[in-house]
């Protein structure tokens, strides 16, 4: 399966998607499989874009 690359607005709605499988009682697993992603990734992602939301990420990028 090829690499695939996300807008950060894109992993910020996964990352919110994520969060309502883990509220849900899944595991990170669980969770991360079902919006497409590795675990790895899951915890990457969170590491960079967990506090954000999609206006900064836009501001970030307009500032690169």
């Amino acid at each position: 399966m090829g690499r695939m690359t996300f807008t950060s607005e894109q992993i910020i709605n996964k990352l919110r998607e994520a969060e309502v499988h883990l509220g849900q009682g899944d595991s990170v697993g669980e969770a991360s499989r079902k919006i497409g992603v590795t675990e790895q990734t899951y915890y990457r992602w969170r590491r960079e874009y967990g506090e954000m939301r999609i206006e900064q990420a836009r501001a970030i990028i307009a500032n690169i």
